[in-house]
């Protein structure tokens, strides 16, 4: 293990953190939240002064990478950043104590969404702002936003993008040079985000409600600055502009490279996975819609637009609700499990289990049946034109077992806190696939509050495992990781 320069890039990601606040900063400054001001002053200097002095002080350390010290650096990134983000919840006294400041921390740069506030509205604007950025910066992943920056310190990143979204570019790096990369995509992710604040604001909503709702949307995230999340604004306009972006968000980004960079529109059309993913969300609003007409008569108007927005808010793991889905016939709530569960596309900032592997999944079944029909048969599992290698289907089918073995493990210790079924099982779903609210007392009227302390500390552990797609937190506590090759 090369720890010297794992504590290097803690040093830099604590500095690029810390000056990351001067943004809440100055909202604070512009909002007259003198108390907050101060919070995110004394944070982000002493981050930046202890992250600049590790970083000075491990300056001629040799900085290469092996998998086994990317795979330890990128779970301590997000260690680290959960805990410093954490502290101006408590400087600011919005949370009571320094579980609940962690888990709302987690909460924010695994762009989960599950939140302990209570009450929202009276929180200082600084706040609700550090919480939708910290969803921004981990929209991409805290490593991916900022590799670009590290070769300007001669840190190599090709590995810690390897190990920060495994499967997800595979097969779609953008250039040969990760920097490159990393640039592209925080280009598009940028530019989404501008043009969504703009457009909410033309609809009629406040600049600040505008930014934050931006800034959770594009990250899929969720977060919101409002009591009722997006319902508290009634504005269609706004909602179906939101819709676009969530949808955009948990869309494979390596595939608006192919349109805005290269103008070649069938990469992005012909992707089976975008096919796949948008016949879900399809069938899932067709579905919800009819159950909301036939069992809690609502007009197609009303069903169409409760229906749609919550679908593609679950679907992508964004966790923003525009009514009380938790007041859905059962037929539509237990539909809404299965899409949380699901999630959105692999190469997006979305979380979930991930269209393209439940496409592998159903190929690798049907393939499984025709072999029980000719055991002989030698039949290649293909998606689009491309022949996945058994590795890949035989990755796809452990990481999926590994993936309901945890939701199994988390129900069991939910429920053995105390939870009942409906909030146990919801719970851990929603936050290791990255959605937020779940059903019950947790759903999009509810909050996280009320989950005991230990509860709430199983339930970080299972936002990182799912942000970080299981396999590379768990292989840390393996001893065959820590034995030296």
């Amino acid at each position: 293990m090369n720890f010297a320069a794992v504590i290097r890039y803690l040093g830099l990601v604590t500095t690029i953190i810390g000056a990351t606040m001067i943004l809440p900063l100055l909202v604070a400054a512009f909002s007259n939240e003198p108390a907050a001001a101060i919070a995110f002053a004394v944070v982000m200097g002493g981050a930046v002064v202890l992250g600049g002095s590790v970083v000075f002080a491990t300056g001629k350390v040799k900085t290469q990478l092996s998998r086994r010290d990317a795979m330890v650096l990128v779970v301590a990134v997000w260690i680290v950043a959960t805990l410093l983000g954490g502290l101006p919840y408590l400087l600011t006294g919005s949370v009571p104590n320094f579980l609940d400041a962690f888990f709302e921390t987690m909460s924010g740069f695994t762009t989960t969404g599950a939140t302990i506030f209570s009450s929202i509205a009276d929180k200082p604007h600084s706040i609700l702002f550090w919480r939708s950025f910290t969803q921004w910066l981990g929209g991409l992943g805290i490593i991916t936003l900022f590799v670009s920056l590290f070769p300007l310190f001669g840190l190599g990143a090709s590995r810690l993008l390897e190990a920060e979204a495994p499967g997800g570019y595979e097969g779609e790096r953008l250039t040969s040079r990760i920097r490159d990369t990393a640039r592209i995509v925080f280009i598009i992710y940028f530019f989404f985000t501008v043009v969504e604040m703009l457009l909410l604001m033309i609809t009629g909503l406040p600049l600040f409600d505008s930014a934050t709702i931006s800034l959770s949307t594009v990250s899929t995230g969720g977060f919101a600055a409002t009591n009722l999340s997006i319902e508290s604004y009634h504005n269609v306009m706004a909602e179906i502009i939101i819709m676009v972006f969530m949808f955009l968000g948990g869309t494979n980004f390596a595939l608006f490279f192919w349109v805005f960079f290269r103008k070649r529109l069938q990469r992005f059309f012909g992707n089976p996975e975008l096919r796949f993913y948008v016949l879900i969300i399809l069938v899932s609003v067709v579905l919800v819609n009819l159950d909301l007409i036939f069992n809690k008569s609502l007009s197609l108007i009303e069903s169409l637009r409760e229906s749609s927005f919550n679908v593609i808010s679950i679907s992508t793991t964004t966790g923003f609700s525009s009514t009380n889905f938790d007041a859905w016939p059962s037929f539509s709530r237990s539909l809404l499990l299965v899409l949380m569960v699901i999630g959105a596309s692999a190469g997006s900032t979305a979380g979930g289990l991930k269209v393209v592997r439940v496409l592998i999944l159903f190929k690798y079944a049907y393939r499984r049946i025709l072999q029980a029909i000719n055991p002989a048969a030698v039949i290649p599992l293909k998606i689009g034109n491309t022949v996945l290698q058994e590795s890949t289907v035989s990755r796809t089918v452990g990481l999926t077992v590994f993936y309901f073995g945890l939701l199994w493990g988390g129900f069991v210790l939910m429920s053995t806190l105390g939870l009942p079924f409906e909030e146990a099982i919801s719970s851990v779903t929603a936050c290791m696939g990255s959605i937020g609210p779940g059903l019950g007392v947790i759903g999009p009227y509810g909050n996280f509050d009320t989950v005991p302390d230990l509860g709430k500390a199983v339930l970080s552990f299972f936002m990182l495992a799912g942000r970080l797609e299981i396999f590379a937190l768990l292989v840390l506590f393996t001893p065959a990781f820590w034995r030296r090759t």
